[in-house]
């Protein structure tokens, strides 16, 4: 498997996420998005959404405004047709203990042979160019309204499966994963603005 064209399904996602920062105490983000290949967006989505997800992680302070400038960063530079994707320094820096990063991947194990199985080719209208491109505009959209979400209970967890959803969708080229996350980001997005307003 051809390491910048990264992993073509969630199991394969994480097996080579576990390969990261091997010898260190504490595991970066640039050394993750190293392992996955940084010329598809689908990785990005799904480390996003399944960090933002998952309780051991998810659930730091900041942290789902720190995964919505990863998707913001990303989403961005595909819109403007960039081959590879550049992120900062500082994000690449930000870093998680070997401890919590293997306990996430344990917790995340049997979802993602779960949702291996559930994954077909099928409505690929929804995932190939040009349609990609909504894909990303709606994944923007959710990663701009991330950041409230942290004061409003539950509603980034709404966020972070939307973005799994997307990122699914794109890695295995499946447009019914693509019409869950419309569904979910609209839900999502209905709740926050009516608990702003």
């Amino acid at each position: 498997m051809d390491a910048e064209r990264g992993p073509t399904s969630l199991s394969g996602l994480l097996a080579r996420v576990r390969q990261a920062g091997q010898h260190e105490g504490s595991i970066s983000l640039g050394a993750i998005l190293e392992t996955v290949g940084r010329r598809s967006f689908a990785p990005f989505l799904l480390l996003a959404g399944l960090i933002t997800l998952a309780p051991l992680v998810g659930d730091i302070p900041g942290m789902p405004t720190l995964m919505a400038s990863l998707v913001l960063l990303a989403g961005g530079q595909l819109l403007l047709g960039r081959r590879r994707i550049w992120l900062p320094r500082w994000l690449l820096e930000r870093r998680i203990s070997r401890e919590r990063f293997h306990r996430l991947l344990g917790w995340l194990e049997h979802p993602a042979g779960w949702a291996d199985r559930l994954l077909h080719q099928r409505l690929t209208a929804l995932t190939r160019p040009p349609a990609h491109v909504v894909v990303a505009v709606v994944c923007l959209v959710i990663a701009l309204a991330m950041p409230p979400m942290e004061f409003i209970p539950f509603s980034a967890n709404g966020a972070g499966l939307a973005l799994t959803l997307f990122g699914l969708a794109l890695l295995a080229d499946d447009g019914l994963f693509a019409l869950a996350g419309y569904l979910l980001t609209g839900g999502t997005l209905a709740v926050v603005v009516f608990s702003l307003t």
